[in-house]
């Protein structure tokens, strides 16, 4: 029993002993420093983190330089009397440039015509794109022509579109006459006259812009399933109805996309009027019958001279963009609900 006792009380003390060891070494491994990272890690690490921002940062360098940048200057130049003649002086009128667009019949009559032109160049404009876009869904036969053929108004030059419509709506030998002509209609002076001036504006933006929207209608119908098409067919409705309950509520976001942009497109409408008007091009005709908003800011900063006022009327613009994408938002919302 002694001997027992004694070998116990011997060999503890070795586990004991025999533990510290391990102990020890435990803690030498917590106060180790981690081995270095190679270059390879910190540079693979570096760029997993720094490229998204590589990528995108010419973007935000081009839009700052001639976007952000220049929308503040003319800001600014709108709150000070700047004349082209004198850039270097310029007098502080805070919102004189403003007061006066406002009391300028010019520019109520610039507003109207833009305004004007907008509703008949875009509405029947995107009504044939969905016409053509349907007619392009189908299978036809050599649809990869066709819609090429669709973009070459989209790739003609607004000089050149411009220059051939206006031989086409000149008083004198023009085709347009002509037509009117050999039906019995009296020639117009299209150039002149109040009304004939806007349509034949918005017949060139009709058809430099119908068949790109129509490619993006057709893109938008490709997408829709053709489910929903067979069970209207086995419900019995027509190509008409379907395109009517299937088609037409299916693109409705597009619809929207392509209004705010051919609305904005017409806001900011320039070479057109320009070109057609010819020598009178910058006033928008000898009474401003076709005067857009683009072109009485032109008329104001380069031949007048006056780039406060210029500027005022670019942010002008500018607001009215800003409303119309307001609009453009409670529509998507509404949409979104429904």
């Amino acid at each position: 029993m002694s001997e027992t006792t004694e070998y116990a009380e011997t060999a503890s003390p070795v586990s004991q002993g025999g533990a510290a060891p391990a102990a020890a070494t435990s803690g030498h491994s917590r106060g180790t420093p981690p081995p270095p990272e190679s270059w390879r890690s910190r540079l693979y690490r570096w760029d997993l983190k720094a490229s998204p921002y590589a990528f995108i940062a010419p973007f935000f360098l081009f839009f700052f330089a001639f976007g952000l940048f220049p929308l503040i200057y003319t800001g600014w130049s709108s709150l000070h009397n700047v004349q082209l003649a004198s850039l270097d002086q310029q007098t502080w009128v805070g919102l004189d440039n403003y007061k006066s667009l406002l009391d300028s019949t010019f520019f109520w009559t610039a507003l109207k015509n833009t305004f004007f032109i907008g509703v008949i160049s875009t509405v029947p404009q995107l009504a044939m794109a969905i016409g053509i876009a349907h007619l392009l869904n189908y299978k036809l036969r050599g649809s990869t022509f066709w819609r090429v053929a669709m973009l070459a108004p989209y790739a003609t030059s607004v000089a050149a579109a411009t220059l051939v419509f206006t031989l086409l709506y000149s008083w004198d030998g023009g085709m347009i006459n002509w037509l009117l002509h050999f039906i019995g209609v009296d020639p117009v002076n299209w150039r002149e006259s109040m009304w004939g001036s806007k349509f034949a504006v918005s017949s060139i933006v009709i058809w430099r812009w119908t068949g790109y929207n129509a490619l993006i209608y057709l893109a938008a119908m490709q997408a829709v399933p053709a489910d929903l098409y067979e069970s209207a067919a086995i419900d019995g409705a027509s190509r008409w109805e379907q395109f009517r309950h299937v088609t037409i509520p299916m693109l409705r976001p597009t619809i929207l996309f392509t209004v705010v942009v051919s609305t904005i497109g017409a806001t900011q409408l320039f070479g057109e009027p320009l070109l057609f008007g010819g020598n009178s091009g910058s006033k928008g005709g000898a009474s401003h019958q076709f005067q857009t908003l683009g072109l009485y800011m032109y008329d104001q900063g380069w031949i007048v001279g006056n780039l406060g006022r210029a500027s005022a009327i670019a942010w002008a613009m500018f607001l009215i963009l800003l409303i119309v994408a307001a609009i453009n938002m409670l529509f998507a919302r509404r949409l979104r609900k429904n």
